[in-house]
């Protein structure tokens, strides 16, 4: 009997442009940017970065690098600017949405992220 052991490795560091770690997020957190987020993550997120922001999705154990926690202080200290680059450009297997989800949409989503902190 064959065993596979698969390490993951751990994401490399991520700089974005001061322009975009600066911005402020436009998009108030309420309800319903809460909701729209939560419907969007679910769609374009959840699958590799789990449902709760874990890094624990079906498709994660695919992929080369750990997807992140998005529930921990190293997500939650970053500027919601630099999540929505992130989101917009991607990189690597992240990823870019800025061809397929709104500004707006990608604010709503980060506010949603939000929610993940423990």
């Amino acid at each position: 009997m064959a065993f596979r052991t698969y390490v993951q490795q751990q994401p490399k560091p991520w700089p974005v442009p001061a322009e975009y770690k600066n911005m402020k997020n436009p998009v108030k957190a309420d309800a319903e940017s809460l909701e729209r987020g939560k419907e969007l993550y679910n769609k374009n997120c959840a699958s590799c970065h789990g449902k709760k922001g874990l890094g624990d999705g079906p498709k994660a154990k695919l992929l080369e690098t750990f997807s992140g926690d998005f529930s921990g202080p190293e997500y939650q200290n970053q500027t919601d600017g630099e999540h929505f680059y992130k989101i917009k450009f991607g990189r690597g297997e992240m990823p870019a949405y800025n061809k397929k989800i709104s500004d707006e949409d990608i604010w709503h989503m980060v506010n949603y992220m939000r929610t993940f902190k423990k």
